[in-house]
Protein backbone atom coordinates (compact mmCIF):
# COMPACT_ATOMS: atom_id res chain seq x y z
CA UNK A 1 0.00 0.00 0.00
CA UNK A 2 2.56 2.36 -0.94
CA UNK A 3 0.25 4.80 -2.44
CA UNK A 4 -0.68 6.00 1.14
CA UNK A 5 1.17 6.39 4.39
CA UNK A 6 -0.63 4.44 6.71
CA UNK A 7 -0.20 4.19 10.95
CA UNK A 8 0.85 1.30 12.43
CA UNK A 9 -1.78 0.18 14.78
CA UNK A 10 -0.08 1.29 18.44
CA UNK A 11 0.63 5.27 16.62
CA UNK A 12 -3.38 5.07 15.45
CA UNK A 13 -4.34 3.76 19.26
CA UNK A 14 -1.70 6.53 20.50
CA UNK A 15 -3.15 9.33 18.28
CA UNK A 16 -7.19 8.24 19.51
CA UNK A 17 -6.25 8.58 22.82
CA UNK A 18 -4.61 11.94 22.58
CA UNK A 19 -7.34 13.20 20.61
CA UNK A 20 -10.09 12.03 22.78
CA UNK A 21 -8.40 13.76 26.05
CA UNK A 22 -11.09 16.74 25.71
CA UNK A 23 -14.03 15.24 26.72
CA UNK A 24 -12.40 12.06 28.49
CA UNK A 25 -14.50 12.14 31.42
CA UNK A 26 -17.78 12.38 29.37
CA UNK A 27 -16.51 9.66 27.49
CA UNK A 28 -16.24 7.64 30.83
CA UNK A 29 -19.02 8.58 31.88
CA UNK A 30 -20.77 7.33 28.81
CA UNK A 31 -19.18 3.93 28.81
CA UNK A 32 -20.34 3.63 32.36
CA UNK A 33 -24.05 4.52 31.24
CA UNK A 34 -23.29 1.53 28.79
CA UNK A 35 -22.62 -0.87 30.67
CA UNK A 36 -25.21 0.15 33.57
CA UNK A 37 -27.88 0.09 30.51
CA UNK A 38 -26.78 -3.47 29.41
CA UNK A 39 -26.57 -4.96 32.64
CA UNK A 40 -28.48 -8.77 33.12
CA UNK A 41 -29.17 -10.95 35.88
CA UNK A 42 -28.69 -13.95 33.98
CA UNK A 43 -25.20 -14.81 34.07
CA UNK A 44 -25.00 -16.25 30.08
CA UNK A 45 -26.79 -12.64 28.44
CA UNK A 46 -24.26 -11.03 30.87
CA UNK A 47 -21.33 -12.74 29.37
CA UNK A 48 -22.39 -11.84 25.86
CA UNK A 49 -22.83 -8.13 27.04
CA UNK A 50 -19.09 -8.27 28.21
CA UNK A 51 -17.87 -9.85 24.93
CA UNK A 52 -19.08 -6.22 23.25
CA UNK A 53 -15.82 -4.86 25.39
CA UNK A 54 -14.04 -6.45 22.20
CA UNK A 55 -15.80 -4.67 19.90
CA UNK A 56 -15.93 -1.46 21.46
CA UNK A 57 -12.32 -0.74 19.85
CA UNK A 58 -12.27 3.43 18.16
CA UNK A 59 -14.89 4.27 19.94
CA UNK A 60 -15.69 7.14 16.99
CA UNK A 61 -19.18 7.39 17.13
CA UNK A 62 -19.72 8.10 20.65
CA UNK A 63 -16.92 10.26 20.85
CA UNK A 64 -18.42 12.38 17.69
CA UNK A 65 -21.32 13.31 19.85
CA UNK A 66 -18.97 14.33 22.60
CA UNK A 67 -17.12 16.51 20.31
CA UNK A 68 -19.33 18.49 17.84
CA UNK A 69 -20.96 19.32 21.02
CA UNK A 70 -17.84 20.56 22.48
CA UNK A 71 -17.02 22.30 19.52
CA UNK A 72 -20.40 23.37 18.66
CA UNK A 73 -21.71 24.79 21.85
CA UNK A 74 -21.37 23.01 25.37
CA UNK A 75 -21.50 19.92 26.68
CA UNK A 76 -24.88 18.47 29.12
CA UNK A 77 -26.03 15.79 31.07
CA UNK A 78 -27.79 14.39 27.68
CA UNK A 79 -24.55 13.96 25.77
CA UNK A 80 -22.70 11.02 27.37
CA UNK A 81 -26.43 9.80 27.52
CA UNK A 82 -26.36 9.38 23.34
CA UNK A 83 -22.80 8.73 23.00
CA UNK A 84 -23.76 5.54 24.70
CA UNK A 85 -27.23 4.94 22.70
CA UNK A 86 -24.92 5.38 19.71
CA UNK A 87 -22.39 2.88 20.13
CA UNK A 88 -24.82 0.31 21.41
CA UNK A 89 -26.22 0.91 17.86
CA UNK A 90 -22.95 0.51 16.49
CA UNK A 91 -22.11 -2.37 18.46
CA UNK A 92 -25.44 -3.98 17.29
CA UNK A 93 -24.81 -3.75 13.65
CA UNK A 94 -20.91 -5.00 13.82
CA UNK A 95 -22.60 -8.41 15.72
CA UNK A 96 -25.06 -8.80 12.73
CA UNK A 97 -22.12 -8.14 10.14
CA UNK A 98 -20.32 -10.37 11.67
CA UNK A 99 -23.35 -13.36 11.32
CA UNK A 100 -23.72 -11.91 7.76
CA UNK A 101 -20.17 -12.17 6.63
CA UNK A 102 -19.40 -15.42 8.59
CA UNK A 103 -16.22 -13.40 10.28
CA UNK A 104 -14.17 -15.03 12.69
CA UNK A 105 -12.45 -12.28 14.43
CA UNK A 106 -12.89 -8.23 15.80
CA UNK A 107 -10.69 -6.99 17.79
CA UNK A 108 -8.30 -9.62 17.98
CA UNK A 109 -11.27 -11.80 19.74
CA UNK A 110 -13.50 -14.51 18.45
CA UNK A 111 -16.54 -12.63 16.91
CA UNK A 112 -19.71 -13.76 19.14
CA UNK A 113 -21.21 -15.84 16.33
CA UNK A 114 -17.95 -17.71 16.43
CA UNK A 115 -17.80 -18.37 20.32
CA UNK A 116 -21.51 -18.57 21.05
CA UNK A 117 -23.16 -19.32 17.31
CA UNK A 118 -25.37 -17.46 15.29
CA UNK A 119 -28.78 -17.62 17.29
CA UNK A 120 -27.10 -16.20 20.81
CA UNK A 121 -25.18 -13.36 18.28
CA UNK A 122 -28.89 -12.40 16.33
CA UNK A 123 -30.48 -12.01 19.89
CA UNK A 124 -27.47 -9.58 21.18
CA UNK A 125 -27.48 -7.82 19.01
CA UNK A 126 -31.39 -6.97 18.84
CA UNK A 127 -30.80 -6.85 22.64
CA UNK A 128 -28.86 -4.01 21.78
CA UNK A 129 -30.51 -2.13 19.62
CA UNK A 130 -33.67 -2.15 22.19
CA UNK A 131 -31.52 -1.21 24.86
CA UNK A 132 -30.55 1.73 22.82
CA UNK A 133 -34.06 2.84 22.08
CA UNK A 134 -34.91 2.55 25.62
CA UNK A 135 -32.03 4.72 26.33
CA UNK A 136 -32.59 7.91 24.12
CA UNK A 137 -36.18 7.71 25.64
CA UNK A 138 -34.89 8.66 29.13
CA UNK A 139 -34.30 12.03 27.18
CA UNK A 140 -36.88 14.97 27.95
CA UNK A 141 -38.17 14.35 24.43
CA UNK A 142 -38.39 12.00 21.52
CA UNK A 143 -36.28 13.93 19.44
CA UNK A 144 -33.45 11.82 19.95
CA UNK A 145 -35.34 8.18 19.44
CA UNK A 146 -37.13 9.52 16.25
CA UNK A 147 -33.38 10.50 14.99
CA UNK A 148 -31.72 7.76 15.73
CA UNK A 149 -34.32 5.26 14.07
CA UNK A 150 -34.56 7.20 10.92
CA UNK A 151 -30.69 6.73 10.93
CA UNK A 152 -31.02 3.44 11.45
CA UNK A 153 -33.37 2.33 9.13
CA UNK A 154 -31.02 3.74 6.53
CA UNK A 155 -28.05 1.62 7.82
CA UNK A 156 -30.49 -1.47 7.36
CA UNK A 157 -31.37 -0.30 4.51
CA UNK A 158 -28.23 -0.28 2.97
CA UNK A 159 -27.06 -3.19 4.59
CA UNK A 160 -29.78 -4.65 2.35
CA UNK A 161 -29.10 -3.53 -0.64
CA UNK A 162 -25.58 -4.81 -0.09
CA UNK A 163 -27.08 -8.18 0.24
CA UNK A 164 -29.05 -7.65 -2.73
CA UNK A 165 -26.08 -6.67 -5.18
CA UNK A 166 -24.00 -9.81 -3.64
CA UNK A 167 -22.58 -11.37 -7.25
CA UNK A 168 -23.05 -8.18 -8.93
CA UNK A 169 -20.28 -7.98 -10.72
CA UNK A 170 -21.67 -4.59 -12.68
CA UNK A 171 -22.08 -2.83 -9.69
CA UNK A 172 -21.19 0.83 -10.19
CA UNK A 173 -20.12 3.61 -8.06
CA UNK A 174 -23.43 5.29 -7.80
CA UNK A 175 -25.04 2.16 -5.95
CA UNK A 176 -21.37 1.30 -4.15
CA UNK A 177 -21.57 4.82 -2.89
CA UNK A 178 -25.67 4.82 -2.06
CA UNK A 179 -25.10 1.84 0.13
CA UNK A 180 -22.09 3.18 2.48
CA UNK A 181 -23.77 6.26 2.92
CA UNK A 182 -26.60 3.83 4.63
CA UNK A 183 -24.78 1.38 6.21
CA UNK A 184 -21.51 3.28 7.70
CA UNK A 185 -22.10 6.97 7.08
CA UNK A 186 -25.42 7.44 8.49
CA UNK A 187 -24.85 6.48 12.21
CA UNK A 188 -21.57 9.00 12.01
CA UNK A 189 -23.97 11.87 10.20
CA UNK A 190 -26.72 11.64 13.12
CA UNK A 191 -24.26 11.46 15.71
CA UNK A 192 -22.75 14.65 14.60
CA UNK A 193 -26.48 16.13 14.24
CA UNK A 194 -27.17 15.11 18.22
CA UNK A 195 -24.11 16.02 19.69
CA UNK A 196 -24.54 19.90 17.77
CA UNK A 197 -28.50 19.99 18.16
CA UNK A 198 -28.40 19.25 22.20
CA UNK A 199 -25.34 21.64 22.62
CA UNK A 200 -27.92 24.41 21.35
CA UNK A 201 -26.03 24.98 18.22
CA UNK A 202 -27.70 26.82 15.07
CA UNK A 203 -29.73 25.11 12.48
CA UNK A 204 -26.85 25.97 10.04
CA UNK A 205 -24.59 24.36 12.12
CA UNK A 206 -26.34 21.30 12.97
CA UNK A 207 -26.63 20.81 9.43
CA UNK A 208 -22.94 21.45 8.97
CA UNK A 209 -21.78 19.35 11.31
CA UNK A 210 -24.21 16.62 10.13
CA UNK A 211 -22.58 16.95 6.61
CA UNK A 212 -19.31 16.23 8.13
CA UNK A 213 -20.35 13.27 9.85
CA UNK A 214 -21.79 11.59 6.77
CA UNK A 215 -18.31 12.51 4.55
CA UNK A 216 -16.57 11.51 7.21
CA UNK A 217 -18.25 8.21 7.32
CA UNK A 218 -18.20 7.80 3.35
CA UNK A 219 -14.17 8.47 4.23
CA UNK A 220 -13.85 5.98 6.73
CA UNK A 221 -15.80 3.02 4.63
CA UNK A 222 -13.91 3.63 1.81
CA UNK A 223 -10.55 2.45 3.85
CA UNK A 224 -12.15 0.06 5.33
CA UNK A 225 -12.68 -1.56 2.32
CA UNK A 226 -9.30 -1.01 0.59
CA UNK A 227 -7.93 -2.73 4.09
CA UNK A 228 -10.47 -5.56 3.65
CA UNK A 229 -7.93 -6.53 0.25
CA UNK A 230 -4.90 -4.68 1.11
CA UNK A 231 -4.45 -4.73 5.09
CA UNK A 232 -3.19 -7.42 7.38
CA UNK A 233 -5.20 -9.25 9.59
CA UNK A 234 -2.26 -8.87 12.50
CA UNK A 235 -3.14 -5.20 12.18
CA UNK A 236 -6.48 -4.62 11.69
CA UNK A 237 -7.42 -7.40 14.27
CA UNK A 238 -10.42 -8.84 12.06
CA UNK A 239 -11.23 -11.02 9.83
CA UNK A 240 -10.34 -9.81 6.31
CA UNK A 241 -11.50 -10.71 3.13
CA UNK A 242 -14.74 -10.91 3.66
CA UNK A 243 -16.57 -8.87 1.07
CA UNK A 244 -14.24 -10.96 -1.46
CA UNK A 245 -16.20 -14.39 0.17
CA UNK A 246 -19.65 -12.41 0.04
CA UNK A 247 -18.98 -11.26 -3.62
CA UNK A 248 -19.77 -7.68 -2.17
CA UNK A 249 -17.91 -5.27 -4.74
CA UNK A 250 -16.00 -2.66 -3.66
CA UNK A 251 -14.28 0.71 -4.68
CA UNK A 252 -11.54 -0.65 -5.57
CA UNK A 253 -13.01 -3.55 -7.56
CA UNK A 254 -15.74 -1.18 -9.20
CA UNK A 255 -12.63 1.45 -10.21
CA UNK A 256 -10.67 -1.92 -11.71
CA UNK A 257 -13.75 -3.69 -13.33
CA UNK A 258 -14.83 -0.33 -15.12
CA UNK A 259 -11.16 0.82 -16.33
CA UNK A 260 -9.79 -2.38 -17.26
CA UNK A 261 -9.64 -4.15 -20.90
CA UNK A 262 -11.85 -6.80 -21.14
CA UNK A 263 -9.00 -9.63 -21.36
CA UNK A 264 -7.81 -8.05 -17.80
CA UNK A 265 -11.26 -8.10 -16.50
CA UNK A 266 -12.25 -11.62 -17.52
CA UNK A 267 -9.78 -13.42 -15.21
CA UNK A 268 -10.93 -11.00 -12.28
CA UNK A 269 -14.66 -11.55 -12.86
CA UNK A 270 -13.23 -15.41 -12.94
CA UNK A 271 -11.98 -15.29 -9.54
CA UNK A 272 -14.54 -13.30 -7.92
CA UNK A 273 -17.14 -15.81 -8.91
CA UNK A 274 -15.11 -18.29 -7.04
CA UNK A 275 -16.10 -20.10 -3.50
CA UNK A 276 -12.69 -18.68 -1.97
CA UNK A 277 -11.91 -15.42 -4.03
CA UNK A 278 -7.91 -15.23 -3.22
CA UNK A 279 -7.17 -11.67 -2.25
CA UNK A 280 -3.17 -11.78 -3.06
CA UNK A 281 -4.58 -13.11 -6.80
CA UNK A 282 -6.72 -10.47 -6.97
CA UNK A 283 -4.27 -7.89 -5.57
CA UNK A 284 -1.56 -8.92 -8.51
CA UNK A 285 -3.89 -7.67 -11.17
CA UNK A 286 -5.47 -4.25 -9.01
CA UNK A 287 -1.83 -3.40 -8.14
CA UNK A 288 -1.37 -2.89 -12.17
CA UNK A 289 -3.73 -0.54 -12.35
CA UNK A 290 -4.84 2.52 -10.34
CA UNK A 291 -7.40 1.09 -8.40
CA UNK A 292 -6.08 1.35 -5.33
CA UNK A 293 -4.67 4.97 -5.79
CA UNK A 294 -8.36 5.67 -6.90
CA UNK A 295 -9.80 4.59 -3.35
CA UNK A 296 -7.95 6.54 -2.00
CA UNK A 297 -8.44 9.94 -3.61
CA UNK A 298 -11.96 9.04 -3.45
CA UNK A 299 -11.40 9.00 0.45
CA UNK A 300 -9.61 11.85 0.94
CA UNK A 301 -12.19 13.67 -1.26
CA UNK A 302 -14.72 12.96 1.41
CA UNK A 303 -12.32 14.06 4.54
CA UNK A 304 -11.74 17.46 2.17
CA UNK A 305 -15.43 17.68 2.26
CA UNK A 306 -16.00 17.21 5.84
CA UNK A 307 -13.07 19.40 6.62
CA UNK A 308 -14.57 22.24 5.36
CA UNK A 309 -17.53 21.80 6.71
CA UNK A 310 -15.68 22.55 10.10
CA UNK A 311 -15.51 26.05 8.56
CA UNK A 312 -19.05 27.00 10.70
CA UNK A 313 -17.38 26.56 13.63
CA UNK A 314 -15.12 29.10 15.46
CA UNK A 315 -11.71 28.06 16.34
CA UNK A 316 -11.18 25.61 19.61
CA UNK A 317 -9.48 22.50 20.90
CA UNK A 318 -12.52 20.37 20.01
CA UNK A 319 -12.59 21.72 16.60
CA UNK A 320 -8.86 20.88 16.12
CA UNK A 321 -9.82 17.32 17.35
CA UNK A 322 -12.38 16.94 14.49
CA UNK A 323 -9.63 18.39 11.87
CA UNK A 324 -7.60 15.93 12.84
CA UNK A 325 -10.14 13.00 12.15
CA UNK A 326 -10.33 14.09 8.70
CA UNK A 327 -6.68 12.80 8.46
CA UNK A 328 -6.84 10.39 10.71
CA UNK A 329 -9.57 8.42 8.94
CA UNK A 330 -7.14 7.79 5.37
CA UNK A 331 -4.27 6.78 7.43
CA UNK A 332 -5.34 4.18 9.54
CA UNK A 333 -4.34 0.47 9.35
CA UNK A 334 -6.89 -0.83 11.17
Amino acid sequence: MSSQSLMKPEEANGKLAAVYAPIVDQLAESERIFEAELGSQFPFVQQLVDHCADYRGKRLRPALVLLTARAAGSLNESHPVLAAVVEMIHTATLVHDDILDEALVRRHAATVNAEWGNEPAVLLGDYLFTHAFHLAASLDSTLACRWIGHATNLVCEGEMQQVHHRGNLDLDEDAYFSIIQGKTAELTAVSCRLGAHYAGASSVVVQAMESYGRDLGIAFQIADDVLDLWGEERNTGKSLGTDLKKQKLTLPLIRFLATAPPSTAAPVRRLLAEPEPDRRSLRDYLDSSDALEYSWTRAKQHAERAHAALDHLSESNAKSVLRSLTQYVVRRSS
